[in-house]
């Protein structure tokens, strides 16, 4: 008999397994910490892969609706220096294979796809015990329990499903990503729409870089980085928004005020996130009933491949499940023995994809990497 299914967290690598498991006729149940799907916004743009993204949408019989979101021009790339003299631009000519939609409308897709009662929101997990024979019992902040014969973690970097597998945590890499927004730019804030031109800029420096794109209805979207302690960015009081984003531009003295901009005109408040990261190559030994999905089995930096991995692993579980529903161990071994090599290769470029973007020769050794002189995935940045 086919056991239940529980999935933990409903981003988009545990609603692609969701999706997956229902066009088997498998049921699974998704607890959701946030109390609605529109509880809060869900990102911006992401770029979906051939290799794994668009692969997991296809598998769950959402391609079609996946490509009516497509934005178009979106896969153009630039990048500038700190003067803001262009060095690298690359248009969008149509066949560079990572498509751009927003986060939230790939999201709002996946839902909709998925029965009516499928994911049980205000779920905030705060603990899993086990019972053995692969059976798990899981505690809610509300007070109520459930138990399941298959426990998926897709709940992210801090994972309260990974701690059945490993001991390992995310640490610091240190890098923070400082978000930002500016909203009717090319109306307002004409030379920095014109300096990011139609898709993602990359303005970088030696442990400081803005990295921006342009979405749709002119937004302009920005993560401005910088390479310092911990210990910095505790000092800066975020609440004063005002104060912090002058502490984040006087980092960017003397750079060309069309990229200042970018931080400075912020039309939101500023969104500290500090870059964290598990070991590469992170395994664990089978643990009966139990396995993880996305960034809680492989968090890395961000280079683009993220929510296309937690899509992959989701839609790649779901038909390890299907293809084994009467031996569920054998189903889990065989996704884990393929998701590990997988996900270590892509975590591994992406710490080098960081490395290039804010090393000592950014930003020259992107330049060389998007011409293709560095002799590695040409593809993997321009995709970030």
């Amino acid at each position: 008999m086919m056991p239940t299914v529980t999935i933990v967290g409903a981003g988009l690598g545990g609603l692609t397994l969701a999706r997956v498991l229902h066009l088997h006729g498998i049921a699974a149940t998704i607890y959701e910490a946030e109390p609605s799907a529109q509880a809060r916004t869900q990102g911006g743009m992401l770029d979906i892969h051939e290799a794994d993204g668009q692969l997991a949408l296809k598998t769950a019989g959402l391609f079609d609706a996946f490509r009516d979101l497509i934005h178009p021009g979106g896969e153009a790339s630039r990048v500038l220096d700190s003067q803001g003299n262009v060095l690298l631009d690359q248009p969008d000519d149509g066949t560079g294979g990572r498509p751009e939609v927003l986060r939230g409308e790939l999201r709002r897709v996946l839902l909709e796809s998925l029965p009516e009662g499928a994911i049980r929101w205000g779920k905030k997990l705060t603990g899993v015990t086990a019972l053995g024979g692969g059976r798990h019992e899981l505690s809610f902040a509300d007070g109520t329990t459930a138990r399941t014969e298959l426990l998926v973690g897709a709940d992210g970097a801090w994972s309260k499903v990974r701690p059945l597998l490993s001991e390992a945590k995310p640490t610091y890499i240190g890098t923070g990503f400082i978000e930002t927004y500016l909203y009717d730019a090319d109306e307002r804030h004409t030379a920095t729409a014109d300096a990011v031109g139609g898709g993602a800029l990359f303005a970088l420096a030696l442990g400081k870089g803005i990295f921006a794109h342009r979405e749709p209805d002119s937004v302009l979207h920005s993560y401005v980085a910088l390479n310092r302690p911990e210990a910095w960015f505790s000092a800066i009081d975020f609440t004063d928004a005002g104060a912090a984003m002058t502490r984040i531009a006087a980092e960017f003295e003397g750079w060309a005020p069309a990229l200042t901009a970018l931080i400075t005109d912020g039309a939101t408040a500023p969104v500290l996130r500090m870059l964290h990261a598990l070991p590469v190559g992170l395994r664990w030994e089978r643990v009966p009933g139990v396995t993880l999905v996305g960034d809680a089995a492989h968090l890395a930096p961000p280079a683009g491949e993220g929510a296309n991995l937690a899509m992959f692993d989701g839609a790649e579980l779901g038909k390890a499940i299907a293809a084994h529903p009467a031996d569920i161990e054998a189903a889990l071994a065989a996704y884990e023995a393929a998701m590990f090599p997988r996900s270590e290769s892509e975590a591994a470029d992406a710490h080098e994809v960081l490395e290039l973007c804010l090393g000592d020769r950014a930003p020259s050794a992107l330049v060389d990497f998007l011409n293709g002189a560095i002799d590695r995935d040409a593809d993997a940045i321009a995709r970030s």
